[in-house]
């Protein structure tokens, strides 16, 4: 399903470009659309037959419990799963002197040698996590963990059928410019209840879908517009994780499926338990 013909890639050119230590970089606006865009990479892999295998994925900043500083990669599991070598490619961006960016892949290891994942897998819902070396423009635009929310959070501020999320993701590959930003779309959620959230784990948002959004975050900010009367909140959240589509036969019905952001909590947990690093050469 998720196999692809290659579409036209952005262009690029193998430049140095100097970046500051992460102490030195302005911390980041706390837009949350503009955050995450800024947190937010395709993940690729050619298959050697002509076809690729593309996702989205995005960044957390989720200390360890010795609070020194981790960055970890958050994903669908079925887009690492499905990736056979040993080597991913994650499409970095770097922005050039007057303003201009550039699209600046590298390798990402996501398997040993023998073919084991570096990735962790949440037990029960497609969601895969991995702490990754990052460069540090993109280890510092990575998320808080406090802005994924809860269950609890969600009933807080009556979230609710008919809401308007955001998304962002690369559909068939493709990004947004050359420069390799991924493409902002919107979607009402579809579904209800969405809590308690062990009892209804995935909830419909009303978008069409397609290979390579697999992964994204799905996301609230004020500029997503909340029906009348509901609780406004205070901050941002992301929601959860795209991750399929409904398709009960060969025809889309436009509805995606989202994990409730909690899973992605308790993935980066497991961590800690069995910690595996991806390395971005």
């Amino acid at each position: 399903m998720f196999d692809l013909q290659t579409p036209p890639q952005p262009a690029f050119e193998q430049v140095q470009v100097q970046e500051l230590p992460i102490a030195e970089l302005a911390p980041p606006s706390w837009d949350l659309t503009v955050g995450l865009i800024s947190a937010t990479v395709q993940i690729d892999q050619n298959n050697g037959d002509g076809t690729r295998r593309v996702g989205t994925a995005f960044l957390i900043e989720a200390p360890r419990p010795d609070g020194t500083q981790r960055t970890v990669l958050v994903t669908a599991h079925h887009v690492l799963d499905g990736m056979s070598l040993r080597d991913a490619r994650v499409g970095w961006r770097s922005e050039m002197p007057g303003g201009g960016w550039r699209f600046a892949p590298d390798p990402l290891r996501i398997r040993s040698d023998m073919g084991d994942p570096a990735w962790t897998k949440h037990p029960e819902r497609d969601i895969a996590v991995m702490e990754i070396s990052a460069p540090p423009v993109f280890a510092r635009a990575a998320i808080p963990l406090a802005w994924l929310a809860s269950g609890e959070d969600l009933d807080d501020w009556q979230v609710g059928p008919g809401d308007e999320l955001l998304t962002l993701g690369f559909p068939r590959g493709y990004s947004s410019n050359t420069a390799g930003f991924p493409i902002l779309r919107t979607g009402r959620i579809a579904s209800w209840p969405l809590t308690p959230v062990r009892s209804f784990p995935t909830f419909l948002l009303d978008f069409p879908v397609f290979p390579g959004n697999s992964g994204g975050p799905v996301f609230w900010t004020p500029a997503a517009r909340k029906l009348p009367g509901t609780v406004q909140p205070d901050h941002p959240f992301i929601a959860g994780v795209l991750t399929s589509e409904v398709r009960p036969s060969d025809e889309p019905l436009g509805i995606g499926v989202v994990a409730h952001a909690i899973y992605v909590r308790e993935a980066i947990a497991l961590l800690d338990a069995a910690p595996t690093v991806g390395q971005a050469r």
